[in-house]
């Protein structure tokens, strides 16, 4: 287990040199990583960024413990719990189980756990709140402006990249389809898991392969694994569309991100038990309206029509006028 401590203090400007705790600093809040590990550029990255603002704006205390394996998950949340933090807060499906296990030994200690739903826990314990989002809001949004954005003149076909199948990545998934069809009918979905987070080559090689069956515009939904995907787009002059963080930094080729504000949901976790909101045994889901997902930035090849009708798809979305499904 590696572990990274970060904690702070201001000086209290009276001149002598003294400093002062920051008004939170006996609250401490540990994460606990995926095996993509902080350097993912997208779903660890993020938490780990909503942890860093809290540690700032509300002066908590924080621990990140990175997981090198799936064997890790227990342990780091055990240790956490039992070093006296008052919450610990889980990145990614995998860690379900490893969540329901410490939390149902350390029936005192709370806990949070991203993209699983409480109730689906083996024990359903009551100290742990799930948070979760409207992937499919923004998969829908990317899908409509994927269809917008296929080639003229070529065979109408959109496709993804996913990481393993899990709710979700499939949500996500189902979103995009949907949309590129109400863009583009006519259009074909093409789909694939690389049953990894990491390996970039896998994910480059299932996007290489939609791409030689005539995918126009390539969706990766599968962490660091899927900057392969989008590398492959880059490669084959198609576009690319990235997830969870706004992933345009990689270049032009890049049409949009489908985004998933976990760094807003994971402050606002922390916010509640600052306030004395925080209330186990739930969930708390982020959409669209409480500004939890949403569209990274346009392509500059993003004309204005197709700005304007991104606008209106959002406006129905919010206004429940689109049935959006959730599954595959």
């Amino acid at each position: 287990m590696l572990v990274l401590a970060a904690c702070g203090g201001d000086d209290d400007g009276s001149g002598g040199g003294t400093t002062s705790e920051p008004a939170n600093a006996d609250v401490q809040i540990g994460l606990v990583t995926d095996v993509g590990q902080l350097n993912d550029r997208g779903f660890n990255q993020l938490a780990y960024e909503g942890l860093k603002r809290a540690e700032k704006e509300l002066g908590v205390k924080i621990r990140v413990a990175q997981s090198r394996s799936a064997s890790d998950y227990v342990p780091n949340h055990t240790a956490l719990a039992r070093d006296g933090f008052d919450l610990v807060i889980g990145v990614g499906f995998a860690q379900g189980d490893a969540v329901n296990s410490a939390a149902k030994s350390l029936p005192d200690s709370r806990f949070a756990i991203i993209d699983v739903d409480q109730s689906t826990l083996k024990d359903k314990p009551a100290n742990v709140v799930g948070i979760l989002f409207r992937e499919e809001q923004a998969g829908y949004l990317a899908g409509v402006l994927a269809g917008r954005s296929v080639k003229e003149g070529s065979e109408p076909v959109v496709s993804s990249v996913g990481g393993f199948k899990e709710p979700p990545v499939d949500r996500f998934i189902a979103g995009y389809q949907a949309g590129a069809k109400a863009a583009l009918p006519e259009v074909r979905t093409l789909n694939g898991y690389s049953s990894d987070w990491d390996d970039q080559a896998k994910c480059k090689e299932l996007a290489l392969n939609q791409i030689a069956q005539g995918s126009s515009v390539v969706f990766q939904v599968a962490g660091g694994c899927g900057l392969g995907a989008l590398d492959a787009a880059r490669e084959r002059k198609v576009w690319g569309i990235g997830v969870d963080a706004d992933q345009s930094f990689l270049g032009t080729h890049v049409l949009t991100s489908a985004m998933k504000r976990v760094d807003e949901a994971v402050f606002r976790m922390i916010r509640s038990v600052i306030d004395g909101n925080w209330k186990g045994g739930l969930n708390v889901t982020f959409g669209l309206s409480e500004h939890g997902v949403g569209l990274g930035k346009l392509a500059p090849g993003v004309d204005d029509e197709d700005r304007r009708a991104l606008e209106d798809v959002e406006r129905e979305i919010l206004a429940g006028e689109i049935q959006i499904p959730k599954s595959l």
